[in-house]
């Protein structure tokens, strides 16, 4: 076992959005940093098998759907032809160029990236070990934690993932060809984003969830209508439903529900079964234990308000910790800490983090839902708008869905935003800075907006919530 030459300010174990994102602004901030992944190239599962990867097999799958479907609409005559070879290889490249890109950031901002399976020996020193089994020791002031999370697979339920019949979203990015049948596990982000791309490339896709609704935190209003949207498309839903079996059959695959609240089981039958039931903390060979870092009953490694653990010098962030398990949650996790570790006053407001959901079309969120106002005894004005009123939108062909804002009814201070349609992924960043400058839904609907933008809908919505909406 050799000892690294120097020591560094901060070893970062991870190197996904709030691993690379922690360890770019510490060296900005000064500090010496080093970067401990053991995958082959940077970015954690985001870059690698998540974020990145299926949002260009939606886009693609998104443009393959309007070509075969709305394109006529628009005057546009063609014959679309899906090349699948083609369309993974744009993804592979997609995914290059992004973790190419956060090996460059590293050398720009001279952190020392290594590449290996990092454990804590001890406070201030992490245990590398190479592929070739070779180790060696860094030393270090502090150490943040960002391994991120794995798939959880069912509770309960010893499924045996094959990555052919029986897949995990990991595979799901790589099916090399599109599946007759597709019955995805879990009616939440992965399954609908994934099952939709396959949907619209041809696949029958059944989802069977657990809950009484399908995204279950969004809010009810949205996902009650989304599931209409989703059911025209040609997705079938099988809510309250408890999967009790998930077995391969050589070249295909079953699978085996009850309802929740009791009844008699079901079996489906499959080319491939997608299990999307969530993901865990990844902390396996950390050396936690041996340490003495203290995690919850759920596996989260517990911190302070300041990211600490119970260990002088050990810090966690992102998916390993409490919270959203998201890549921007963790990408300002990553830079708060950075700030807190450089002397500086690093927060998160918990508040105001945004979620989408990037099917066909997106759903974006902040703030509080309707049903967790009512739960609290929040009295509020709720605003909508529909897509259907909205110019841009007609002209798009992309009418479905509606924005919807939620205000104190004492002081008009936007507690809630929820939105539904085309881009809405991108229309939800100005209901966040809105929220985290505390603003009111009358001062939303007083900005001017560009015309016609998708955005007024936005602004139609505000103007519902404090009085009421101009073009309905």
């Amino acid at each position: 076992m050799s000892d690294a030459s120097s020591a560094f300010d901060l070893v970062v174990i991870g190197s996904g959005p709030g691993g690379y994102v922690c360890a770019i602004k510490a060296a900005q901030l000064g500090l010496k940093v080093a970067v401990v992944e053991k995958r082959k190239t940077y970015g954690g599962t985001c870059l690698n098998v998540g974020c990145i990867p299926s949002k260009a097999l939606l886009h693609a799958s998104e443009m393959f759907e309007e070509a075969n479907h709305s394109f006529a609409k628009l005057g546009i005559k063609v014959s679309p032809e899906l090349d699948l070879p083609a369309m993974l290889a744009h993804k592979d490249t997609t995914v290059k160029q992004n973790v190419d890109g956060i090996a460059f950031l590293f050398k720009k901002n001279k952190i020392t990236g290594i590449i290996g399976t990092g454990r804590i020996a001890a406070p201030g020193a992490v245990e590398v070990t190479a592929e070739d089994g070779s180790k060696q020791t860094l030393k270090t002031k502090s150490i943040c934690i960002a391994t991120g999370s794995v798939v959880a697979g069912i509770p309960g339920l010893n499924v045996a993932f094959d990555g052919k019949t029986i897949v995990s979203s990991d595979d799901a990015i790589a099916l090399p060809k599109v599946p007759e049948r597709l019955v995805v596990v879990g009616g939440g982000v992965i399954g609908l984003e994934l099952g939709s791309v396959w949907q619209r490339l041809g696949a029958k896709v059944t989802v069977v969830e657990y809950l009484d609704k399908i995204l279950g935190p969004t809010d009810a209003e949205i996902s009650t209508q989304f599931q209409k949207i989703l059911a025209k498309q040609g997705m079938t839903f099988h809510l309250g439903a408890k999967v009790t079996a998930v077995e391969s059959t050589g070249s295909a695959a079953k699978v085996t529900f009850e309802p929740a609240k009791g009844g008699e089981a079901q079996t489906l039958e499959a080319d491939v079964v997608l299990v999307a039931t969530g993901r865990k903390p990844f902390t396996d060979g950390l050396g936690l234990d041996e340490v003495g870092v203290a995690r919850d009953k759920a596996g989260r490694v517990e911190i302070d308000a300041h990211y600490k653990t119970n260990v002088d010098g050990i810090y966690a962030i992102g998916d390993v910790v409490k919270g959203p398990m998201l890549a921007h949650k963790a990408e300002d996790e990553g830079v708060a800490l950075a700030e807190i570790l450089a002397g500086q006053h690093g927060h998160v407001n918990y508040g105001v983090i945004p979620s989408v959901v990037y099917t066909s079309p997106e759903i974006a969120s902040v703030g509080l839902t309707e049903e967790e106002l009512k739960a609290a005894g929040t009295p509020y004005n709720t605003g909508k708008f529909s897509f259907t009123a909205n110019g841009r939108a007609r002209a798009m062909l992309h009418t479905d869905g509606f924005v919807k804002i939620l205000a104190d009814k004492a002081t008009d201070k936007v507690l809630g935003v929820h939105i539904m349609g085309f881009g809405a992924g991108d229309m939800i960043a100005e209901a966040a800075v809105l929220m985290e400058f505390g603003g009111s839904s009358e001062d939303l609907a007083r900005t001017c907006h560009a015309h016609p933008t998708m955005s007024e809908a936005v602004r139609e919505a505000a103007f519902a919530t404090f009085a009421k909406p101009i073009h309905s």
